[in-house]
């Protein structure tokens, strides 16, 4: 018993991922292209999420600062769930919601690029913040699943999982954030190169 549930939940990961990537080639190459292009004219990139998408947003920026299959120059992304003494004093002063829309008044610039990432697509605090998004005029990525509508009709750009189990949203998230790390290091990379 326990050895079927272990290899659906591989073989689960695996369909939703395939029919993840058939669905949606065109937008990683065109958000590929839109990060490369923001982080080559001096911009950042800003993440932000909660609990596992919090974990998320995290990952995806160390491998955007640090490096993820190439040595190159480090690239800026800033991940708002980290810095828990802000966090927390916008969450006690003012309201959970505010978390991440108060941190993009503060740091975002216009040409900057944020990713907002919700499984569920209704986490109150990251829609705040996509809607700050638009009013400075920066290009938004949502990261969400198959209900995530609220979310999905506020970014610029959206990445729809198609399922409803967490687990495999998640998974499936992680993925995109790698691929499109390694998609964007091969683009700056390459022209790094070529100077």
């Amino acid at each position: 018993m326990m050895r079927e549930k272990i290899i659906k939940a591989f073989e689960e990961s695996v369909s939703v991922k395939k029919q993840f990537v058939s669905e949606n080639i065109d937008t990683i190459m065109e958000v590929s292209r839109l990060i490369a292009d923001c982080f080559s004219r001096g911009g950042k990139l800003l993440l932000f999420g909660n609990g596992g998408s919090s974990s998320d947003a995290s990952h995806i920026a160390g491998e955007f600062v640090n490096r993820f299959t190439k040595d190159r120059p480090p690239f800026p992304a800033i991940a708002l769930n980290t810095d828990m003494a802000v966090m927390t004093s916008i969450a006690n002063d003012s309201d959970y919601s505010e978390v991440f829309a108060r941190q993009l008044k503060a740091l975002a610039q216009e040409g900057d690029v944020v990713i907002a990432i919700s499984t569920s697509g209704n986490s109150p605090n990251v829609l705040k913040a996509i809607e700050v998004a638009k009013k400075k005029k920066l290009k938004s990525i949502a990261f969400t699943g198959a209900k995530g509508d609220k979310l999905a009709s506020k970014a610029d750009y959206v990445f729809a999982v198609p399922s409803s189990s967490t687990p495999r949203i998640q998974e499936t998230h992680i993925t995109l954030g790698h691929v499109l790390c390694q998609m964007v290091e091969e683009i700056l990379f390459e022209s790094h190169r070529k100077k």
